[in-house]
């Protein structure tokens, strides 16, 4: 009975490793419930995160542990005291420890070559098309378009409720709070609660942006799952990232959050970041950094419409 039960314990096992090995994101943004796998990856940098972990790591990992799994199974059989009421007193075999010294060796030398070729792809920035400045502020972002001056600088908060009227509410009551507010403030409108922001990021489609990320005050740091990026934000240093949205991904959000550990507000730090058109985006920027559809003169002296799409 006892061996039974490890033999489908050990076949669980596997074919929970095996699925996921195949659990590729779903189509959804953001995070999903139930998902195991990374979340749908929209930019080069994150493809070929996903590909390494789902051709690379996972089955490395599947055969490691069906390895130890069936190494476990066969010595509870047959080394169980039933069987060899005599142990073997053998302490020492040279050519074993050899095998599980050189294995780990050779399997790590062969992950380093992808390992290294994904680290220098992230690492290396193409020439940007366009650079946006991220700011961390306790707790808020600070973005900033450098490329355009005409477009102020601008705080992205987190849509919520202040903490004190927050006690003894779910979620979904505070979520309904949160929509029942007037018009004219922040609310969700079937954004995911903590994720969504007052003020998203602006980006176009298709585009190389290069993102300055710095601090006004202490550690932050600047993660966008979907993008593949995640670089810390540190007062009085400027560290550089940069990804690139796959065309045909115009008119999707996409959401991140702060990942330093920040002080009392840690959690409360979301990343928003609207993806629009190319078109659009210019549009944007010619109206000052706004979508409403009005007459705007940008930096060059032409006036242009800025239309709502």
């Amino acid at each position: 009975m006892r061996i039974s039960r490890l033999a489908l314990f050990s076949a669980l096992t596997f074919t929970g490793l095996a699925s996921a090995s195949a659990a590729f994101a779903s189509n959804k943004n953001g995070p999903t419930d139930g998902e195991i796998g990374l979340q749908r990856a929209v930019t080069p940098v994150m493809e070929s995160i996903t590909n390494f972990n789902n051709y690379w790591l996972v089955p490395i990992m599947v055969i490691i542990t069906l390895l130890v799994t069936v190494l476990m199974v066969v010595i509870l059989i047959r080394f169980r005291a039933s069987k060899t009421p005599n142990p073997s007193k053998t302490t020492h075999n040279t050519m074993l420890e050899i095998v599980w010294t050189l294995v780990p060796v050779i399997i790590l030398m062969a992950m380093a070559v992808p390992s290294m070729k994904l680290l220098y792809y992230q690492d290396v920035i193409p020439e940007a098309d366009l650079v946006v400045k991220v700011t961390g502020n306790t707790w808020n972002w600070e973005y900033s378009y450098p490329d355009h001056e005409n477009v102020d600088p601008y705080i992205s908060n987190i849509v919520d409720i202040p903490n004190d009227e927050k006690f003894g509410l779910s979620h979904a009551q505070i979520i309904a709070k949160i929509e029942a507010r007037p018009a004219s403030e922040p609310r969700l409108n079937g954004r995911p609660y903590l994720l969504a922001s007052d003020a998203a990021l602006v980006v176009p489609v298709d585009t190389v942006v290069k993102v300055l990320v710095t601090s006004n005050n202490n550690l932050h740091a600047f993660a966008v799952p979907q993008f593949g990026i995640k670089i810390d934000a540190i007062p009085g240093r400027i560290n550089e990232t940069w990804f690139k949205v796959n065309a045909g991904e115009e008119g999707q959000t996409f959401y991140g959050q702060c990942s330093e550990i920040c002080g009392v507000n840690h959690s409360f730090m979301p990343i928003e970041i609207m993806v629009v058109s190319k078109a659009k985006f210019a549009d944007w920027v010619a109206n000052d950094g706004a979508f409403s559809a009005k007459y705007s003169q940008n930096n060059s002296g032409v006036v242009k419409t800025a239309t709502a799409k």
